[in-house]
């Protein structure tokens, strides 16, 4: 009869203990990062789900950007989607009109009573993401800035000065022309090429890219990016191009893989290309901030984002949208989102992060990681530096590649190939305004 007592007490505890086990509900997201950055993503979601046992976080990559939007899409309408989608900044548009398909992140927090302070994020990478009230629509996760990456090792051998200044455009133009003098093969390269020099570039240099505020005030917003600023950017570097000052290398960031084999001198790319190049440069390396031409008034004002922010998608329980703002408040604490910037080169998300990071030492020990955050904050953004919420982004982005690699091959004059993008572009503005009526 002891026996049985035992043995009727075991199979309860193993039942109670499969019980708790099954109880935990699952949270789904979808992310687009493989690699060093998958690895890491990885790291959070395992710590989440050891700190508590309520939920389970369930990462999946789904390609690309653009492969894993579109995967959310096709996801939602078959009512199978996740209850978290990283959706890269030029989507916001596209989320923002999917009416129906979000439920914003204000509203996710307010119900889940998890820990949320939106004053505590960084403003200029907040207000990206929120509505002109203020409000958090998404949560920023990875964002970036440009930043100009110089190869220290590559300045000595032209006989170059490797603490020459290189603020300006036309001090980079001189290094160039060294540069190429002194036999190098890639004086420049570039990775992102719309985003570093026509986005980034007119928000720095405070003109701007397209009319109502960039969009961010109405849907019916016309690109103006083939202004005489622009103009004279591509023209320059459409010529330096034709010299074998400027190397070409594709529209996404092969450009950063030369700098980082040490075929490129100089790199503009995006600050979270920091990982990748302290891992792989065999070279000494510097960051500096990202040039600009003084001859335009206003310059240099302020970059923007990049990179991705977290949507929440409508259709789940209460329950696990619970579960999802207890992720998302474990993602922005200080201690995960100072690792995460000091590992990847991507902003801290938060002010508590960047002042931790600032307390341990982080940006005396590496010199040039504190520039982003610098160069994006510095100064207070205008309605042509707080960023851009463009409709069908990414196919204008697209179409901005391919003209802007007819200026790089010598078919077309900076001025008809920015022309041509705009016309294309509105085209495609028009196309999405009329479907978001």
């Amino acid at each position: 009869m002891k026996f049985i007592k035992t043995l009727f007490v075991s199979i309860f505890i193993c039942a109670s203990s499969s019980g708790a086990v099954a109880a935990a509900t699952e949270i789904h997201w979808w992310h687009a990062f493989t690699g060093r950055l998958g690895a890491l993503l990885a790291e959070q979601v395992d710590q989440f789900n050891a700190s508590q046992s309520e939920y389970v976080v369930v990462s999946a990559n789904k390609g690309n950007y653009s492969e894993t939007l579109n995967a959310g899409i096709v996801a939602f309408r078959a009512k199978e989607h996740p209850h978290i989608l990283m959706v890269f900044e030029v989507g916001t548009a596209t989320m923002m009109a999917a009416k129906g398909a979000v439920k914003p992140v204000y509203e996710v927090m307010e119900q889940s009573g998890a820990d949320f302070d939106p004053d505590g994020y960084l403003a200029p990478v907040k207000g990206y993401y929120t509505t002109p009230a203020g409000k958090m629509l998404s949560l920023p996760y990875n964002s970036s800035t440009p930043v100009l990456y110089v190869n220290v090792d590559a300045l000595k051998s032209a006989g170059i000065d490797p603490k020459a200044d290189l603020s300006t455009w036309n001090k980079v133009e001189d290094a160039l022309d060294r540069l190429k003098a002194s036999g190098h093969k890639c004086p420049l390269t570039t990775a992102w090429q719309s985003w570093v020099h026509l986005e980034n570039f007119s928000a720095y240099h405070d003109v701007p890219f397209a009319t109502k505020e960039n969009g961010f005030r109405a849907l019916d917003t016309e690109l103006t990016f083939n202004g005489d600023a622009q103009i004279a950017h591509i023209s320059a570097m459409g010529r330096w191009a034709k010299e074998g000052k400027f190397i070409y290398a594709g529209r996404r960031n092969e450009g950063s893989a030369n700098f980082r084999a040490g075929e490129c001198a100089f790199a503009t790319e995006s600050s979270a290309g920091y990982a990748g190049i302290k891992k792989e440069a065999n070279f000494e390396f510097d960051i500096r901030p990202l040039p600009y031409w003084p001859s335009v008034s206003g310059a240099p004002r302020n970059t923007i984002i990049g990179g991705a922010s977290l949507w929440v998608l409508s259709g789940h329980s209460p329950r696990e949208y619970r579960g999802v703002g207890e992720f998302l408040s474990f993602l922005s604490t200080s201690d995960i989102q100072a690792k995460w910037h000091q590992n990847t080169g991507y902003l801290p998300i938060t002010l508590d992060a960047y002042e931790q990071t600032v307390a341990e030492g982080f940006y005396k020990k590496n010199p040039g990681t504190d520039i982003a955050i610098i160069q994006m904050t510095e100064k207070t953004p205008t309605s042509n530096s707080k960023g851009l919420r463009l409709g069908n982004f990414d196919q204008i982005r697209g179409l901005i590649d391919e003209e802007l690699e007819s200026v790089w091959a010598g078919e077309k004059s900076a001025r008809a190939a920015l022309d041509s993008a705009v016309k294309r572009g509105n085209a495609l503005l028009r196309r999405f305004e009329s479907a978001n009526k």
